[in-house]
């Protein structure tokens, strides 16, 4: 058998890092759709090890998910950085429970007062050049690139840049926070004595209510539940101001998502049906807009 069908090459990196204390055993984590994601158990710790490189097309670059990760362990919201290296991060291991959206919505609260510490104490622990993740500036450079790539959807990128313009004029000015900007259920882990909040690939300075309207859409929450997510993130009652700005960037984090895989059809080759996934955030998205148009 050759070395290429015997050998794991990312495998073989992993085992080569100066980090371990006796043999390893490696295990692959599933989910990880930027990166590859494994476990690894030394004879003194567990970590898990993120491999994966920088992606421009998706605004991806690992010396900002590094840094990020990093100011978020010295806040306490992430587990402590072992060690980072070129399309390398290794982190201490949270033994605890991934969630599931059921599991976020009936942890609201706590789940909406990790991310308000996130936005609020990661700022003095940020070192270094790092990103910015502008939603309609995004937005619209995926729209060149889905014409570069003549996209199959290519009749509807008019529509799509015509209701972002929208959009953008809704949500209006914004404050700036250093965001995670990939809120999905499975980045929180409660280890049974407090919550954790993972995986800064998308971190980035933005609108705090990207991050709040990701906490909602991607968990399925109701109109109550995103009056009392902004009542505790702003510590006052939402007013209908606040609603529609807050729906407006909500609609085009849908849309970004949906753009998002629509790109990743054509760059991605990474085993992940895109195809169905962009179906599915483009039919959130139309279902969003429809309650948006309502506000206005």
């Amino acid at each position: 058998m050759s070395r290429s069908e015997d050998v794991d090459p990312t495998e073989e990196t992993i085992r080569a890092l100066p980090l371990w204390h006796g043999p390893i055993d490696i295990s692959p984590l599933s989910g990880g759709i930027t990166n590859r994601n494994f476990v690894v158990r030394d004879g003194t710790r567990r970590a898990v090890v993120r491999v994966g490189g920088d992606i421009p097309v998706h605004g991806i670059m690992r010396f900002n998910e590094h840094a990020a990760s990093r100011a978020a362990a010295a806040a306490g919201i992430s587990p402590a950085v072992i060690a980072t290296g070129p399309g390398l991060l290794v982190l201490d291991y949270i033994e605890g429970q991934t969630f599931d959206a059921a599991m976020v919505r009936a942890r609201r609260d706590d789940c909406t007062a990790l991310v308000a510490r996130a936005h609020r104490d990661m700022t003095d622990h940020l070192r270094g050049p790092l990103l910015s993740f502008n939603t309609f500036h995004i937005l619209r450079d995926y729209g060149h690139a889905l014409r570069d790539g003549d996209h199959r959807l290519l009749d509807r990128l008019a529509e799509f840049a015509d209701r972002a313009a929208r959009l953008e004029r809704a949500a209006g000015a914004v404050d700036l926070v250093f965001g995670h900007n990939d809120l999905l259920a499975a980045n929180f882990i409660d280890d049974g004595r407090r919550l954790w909040l993972l995986d800064w690939d998308y971190a980035g300075f933005n609108t705090p209510l990207f991050d709040l309207g990701g906490l909602s859409s991607n968990n399925g929450f109701g109109a109550e539940d995103d009056d009392a997510m902004l009542a505790l993130y702003y510590d006052r009652a939402p007013t209908d101001e606040l609603r529609r700005r807050f729906k407006a960037v909500q609609c085009a984090s849908l849309l970004r998502e949906a753009m998002w895989s629509m790109v990743s059809e054509l760059h991605s080759d990474l085993e992940f049906d895109y195809i169905a996934y962009t179906g599915e955030n483009l039919a959130r998205f139309e279902a969003a807009w429809t309650l948006f148009l309502d506000m206005e």
